[in-house]
C-alpha cells in the first residue's frame, strides 16, 4: 500500500485530532483519528510475546474495576505531515530480554501502523515501566 498524502489535520476538541488522507476516488474523505493510530500501536505491542501489558498497570487495573477499559492508555502518537511518531509504555514478563522484546515491539508497531494507515512511522519509542513476576 502506497503512503497517502495528508491533506489536513482537524481538531474536533481539545484532545481529539483527526488526519485526513487524500486519494479517495469516490469523492468522499478518509479520516483517521489519532486514537485509532494509538489503538493500532497498542494492539501490536500487546500481541508481542513477552509483553504482559501496555500502559500503566496500576492505572489500568483501577480503571478496569470501575468499568473503564482504555486500551490506548500509555500510548501517545504525534502525526505531522504524514509522519507518525509513537511513544508507548510496556510491562514485560519476567525472564524475557528487555532489549529483544523492545526491538520486537518497535518493529511490530511500525509495520502495523504503516500497513493499516498508509502513513510513515518515523520512530517508535518504548519505555519499559514494569516487569511482571
Amino acid at each position: 500500500m502506497a503512503a497517502q498524502t495528508i491533506i489536513n489535520r482537524y481538531t474536533t476538541d481539545k484532545n481529539k485530532s483527526t488526519t485526513r488522507l487524500g486519494g479517495d476516488p469516490l469523492g468522499g474523505e478518509i479520516l483517521i483519528a489519532d486514537d485509532v493510530v494509538a489503538m493500532i500501536a497498542a494492539l501490536a505491542a500487546s500481541e508481542t510475546d513477552g509483553v504482559s501489558n501496555v500502559g500503566n498497570t496500576y492505572t489500568s487495573e483501577l480503571m478496569s474495576k470501575v468499568g473503564v477499559h482504555d486500551k490506548t492508555k500509555g500510548v501517545k502518537v504525534d502525526i505531522r505531515e504524514n509522519i507518525v511518531r509513537v511513544s508507548l509504555a510496556i510491562t514485560i514478563m519476567n525472564g524475557f530480554s528487555i532489549p529483544d522484546i523492545s526491538q520486537q515491539v518497535q518493529k511490530k508497531v511500525k509495520n502495523s501502523v504503516e500497513n493499516m494507515t498508509g502513513m510513515t512511522v518515523k520512530s517508535v519509542n518504548v519505555r519499559v515501566i514494569d516487569v511482571e513476576v
